[in-house]
């Protein structure tokens, strides 16, 4: 009897848990920008196990945009335009972006000032983390350098979205 009884609070527990998992995803916006949280994620042509893989992503952290929700599913789009579909447990909000491969070095700045010293010049592809962002700059970190650039120069903000 005492069994059946924890038993059913247990499957209430976790019935709850995944409503209200599921419906806080709801009041997200779309798109939004997320990073991968392993350095194995499966891109899917579907939202489902039972599609074919397309791509298997191996670098942790990299920054996506999430452009559509499908129960777990999220449709995610890459820095180079790749869309695919991978499972929202595979995905972290921890804001991170990218340098894009097509571009030039940029040069990390001091301060949100062109005329900044530079902290560290960053190649193309380089990944890092998001501290804030106001205005046209962003204050960002690439590995153990802090510094600043212009929203232009890498990929994983919107247009005027501000991050404290």
């Amino acid at each position: 009897m005492l069994k059946k009884v924890l038993l059913r609070c247990l499957v209430v527990l976790m019935t709850t848990g995944l409503v209200v998992h599921a419906a806080s995803s709801e009041h997200l916006p779309i798109p939004r920008f997320a990073s991968l949280r392993s350095a194995q994620v499966n891109l899917r042509r579907g939202p489902g196990t039972q599609y074919p893989l397309d791509w298997i992503y191996v670098r942790a952290g990299l920054p996506i945009m999430i452009i559509s929700e499908f129960e777990t599913w999220r449709k995610i789009k890459d820095i180079e335009g790749v869309e695919g579909w991978v499972h929202q447990s595979m995905l972290s909000g921890r804001r991170t972006v990218m340098i894009p491969p097509a571009s030039k070095d940029v040069s990390l700045r001091a301060s949100s000032d062109h005329q900044s010293a530079v902290v560290a010049v960053l190649e193309p592809g380089a990944q890092g983390a998001i501290l804030s962002c106001k205005g046209a700059w962003c204050k960002l970190q690439f590995e153990s350098y802090k510094g600043w650039l212009k929203r232009d120069q890498f990929w994983g903000v919107k247009d005027h979205e501000e991050i404290k």
